[in-house]
């Protein structure tokens, strides 16, 4: 039973783009995107401070994980439409 239901799931995946300088650079823009949203945030500086940043530690590790997250909506969906 789970067997098949993976096999079925496993057959459905698209194919994912390689690992490029184009993917690099679309995921590094996409941090830095982020990384300028977080500092609109209410508290920018709650917690611990980083040297040289506008934005706490928390701020900064949540930033890098949403321009992750970002890029790589971006890197899938330029690939589906055959752009990447």
């Amino acid at each position: 039973m789970i067997s098949s239901t993976l096999l079925a799931a496993a057959a459905t995946v698209p194919a994912t783009p390689e690992w490029s300088p184009t993917v690099a650079i679309i995921i590094s823009a996409s941090s830095i995107v982020a990384l300028l949203l977080a500092t609109r945030i209410q508290y920018p500086q709650v917690g611990p401070k980083l040297p040289g940043l506008p934005i706490s530690l928390p701020a900064f590790i949540g930033a890098m994980a949403f321009g992750h997250v970002l890029g790589i909506g971006i890197v899938l969906g330029l690939t589906n439409i055959g752009r990447l």
